[in-house]
């Protein structure tokens, strides 16, 4: 199975907090992956009425899931050591089920524009750092027209 789609089947969430649809690269440095916000998602119900716009916690979500969690799954299944070297070994769903933890300890993100239902979005993180169990990256997120939407470091304590 693909490698990229075998990282999307390790993560921790399901329908309907999921905000990866594909992820689209990864290496030791970082990843990129799309999302498109379905214009029935159930938070647009009440943020905003009569002008449903997605909420900035959302987005924030949708960065972490790929721009932090899914590169955390590929270090861990690559065995990536906080000096770069690699020993690759593929994570299984039943390995990663009850012992992959991720647990998010730090935001600082700047948001520019609004994303409303429907559009897809593009997000691109770069590692700042991976040790210790802790991983932070510097993320954006951008619309289909190329804007930046969003941005900012996100970390967490990744664990198995």
């Amino acid at each position: 199975m693909d490698l990229l789609k075998t990282i999307v089947q390790q993560l921790p969430y399901v329908y309907p907090f999921l905000f990866v649809d594909e992820l689209t690269h990864v290496d030791e440095q970082g990843c990129e992956g799309f999302y498109t916000f379905k214009k029935d998602e159930y938070f647009y119900q009440g943020h905003f009425e009569n002008h449903p716009v997605t909420p900035g916690v959302i987005l924030t979500e949708c960065m972490a899931q790929i721009g932090v969690v899914c590169l955390g799954v590929f270090l861990i299944g690559q065995n990536v050591s906080q000096s770069g070297s690699v020993s690759s070994r593929t994570v299984s769903k039943a390995e990663n089920e009850g012992q992959t933890s991720f647990v998010f300890s730090e935001s600082n993100v700047l948001f520019e524009k609004a994303v409303y239902p429907g559009e897809k979005v593009k997000v691109i993180s770069t590692k700042k750092y991976w040790r210790l169990g802790k991983l932070k990256c510097r993320v954006e997120m951008y619309n289909e027209a190329g804007d930046r939407v969003c941005s900012g470091e996100l970390s967490g304590i990744i664990s198995n």
